[in-house]
């Protein structure tokens, strides 16, 4: 069974989406589209595909693909979903972050409920091969039940941050939040439409007393040096007999007081992990178990971001549950003293 695959967005980050289809046999790219023609038009040739279009509706109806690939600003990610959805595409895989605050994120709370649409969102270090092993790992109860987790990134939260907040939950086994209490400094609007802070600290308590500790931004572990502030990512897991350390040039871990430590390239194992993501979505398109990077699961996490801004501004804990106010990170915006407007207002 092959899937016919569309993609929406042709700037650079969509390489990483595009690149890797010689892998899978089962998809096959049949057209993408973008506002800008050249762009469009460049990016065919580049990955070998039949058509492309300047206008979105345009691709779907006549194309009627099986599974877009969606890389464009989060400022306008609603609004997109929702076409896609109104469309009735079986399949959408959407960069991150998600969202950008609360409004939108209370708007795709609603589509997921309504939307036939299998939504998912482009973690894809969720799927690299190391992350699944440690994540066996961990279910097989070779570190003893899991204490504390430790994520980092160098990039501000919204650039990076949910990357390893991902993985965080993941390893978390997807147990719900009690409470987080967290300290925000600055504003970041990454790349005009990614509005961050520019450092951030959480602390994150699960139900059943799991401790995460998330940070963003400077300050954080550094994994090498003359590397850029996308590779100090990583993240550490703590358990009762044991211990597992994913960064983005290599891994260590301790089992029954044995150290092992290895290195990798990441650009290698991350197109993997993309492969692995978009195989995920294909069996959940074949009525298989729902992709673990899906939209419902990508908006609980969000909601962790939201309540890192609200505590800031509030100067508490947010207990769970928690529903956040729409206007959120326009209080958090005046909060830092910082001036900002949705370019797609």
């Amino acid at each position: 069974m092959s899937f016919k695959v569309a993609f929406l967005g042709c700037g650079s980050r969509m390489n990483a989406h595009a690149r890797v289809y010689p892998n899978i046999e089962e998809g096959v790219p049949v057209a993408c589209c973008d506002l800008v023609e050249e762009k469009a038009v460049e990016f065919a040739e580049k990955y070998d595909i039949p058509q492309c279009y300047l206008d979105l509706d345009e691709m779907v109806e006549k194309e009627q693909p099986d599974l877009v690939h969606m890389s464009m600003p989060p400022t306008i990610r609603y609004s997109l979903m929702k076409r896609l959805s109104d469309h009735g595409v079986p399949a959408v895989n959407v960069e991150k972050p998600v969202a950008i605050g609360a409004r939108d994120y209370h708007q795709l709370r609603d589509l997921e409920a309504a939307s036939e649409t299998k939504f998912t969102v482009n973690h894809q270090l969720r799927y690299h091969e190391l992350t699944l092993e440690f994540l066996d790992r961990v279910a097989q109860g070779e570190i003893g039940n899991v204490r504390c987790l430790d994520a980092s990134a160098k990039l501000p939260m919204n650039g990076q941050g949910v990357h390893v907040l991902d993985l965080m939950y993941s390893y978390a086994g997807y147990t719900d939040v009690r409470s987080v209490h967290a300290a925000c400094s600055g504003f970041d609007d990454i790349k005009g439409t990614h509005p961050s802070p520019e450092t951030a600290s959480a602390l994150i308590t699960f139900v059943d007393e799991k401790r995460g500790v998330l940070q963003s931004g400077e300050g954080v572990p550094e994994i090498a040096q003359d590397v850029p502030r996308h590779m100090h990512k990583r993240i550490a897991v703590y358990g009762e007999t044991g211990y597992l350390h994913w960064k983005m040039n290599g891994w260590e871990m301790g089992i029954h007081g044995k150290h092992t430590s290895g290195e990798h390239v990441y650009g290698e194992v991350d197109d993997v992990g993309q492969a692995n993501l978009v195989r995920a979505v294909f069996e959940w398109l074949r009525g298989g178990e729902p992709a673990p990077t899906n939209l419902s699961i990508a908006l609980d996490e969000w909601l962790i971001i939201l309540a890192c801004y609200a505590s800031t501004v509030e100067q508490r804990p947010i207990e769970f549950p928690w529903d956040p106010p729409d206007d959120l990170l326009e209080r958090y915006i005046d909060f830092t003293g910082a001036e900002w407007e949705n370019p797609h207002r």
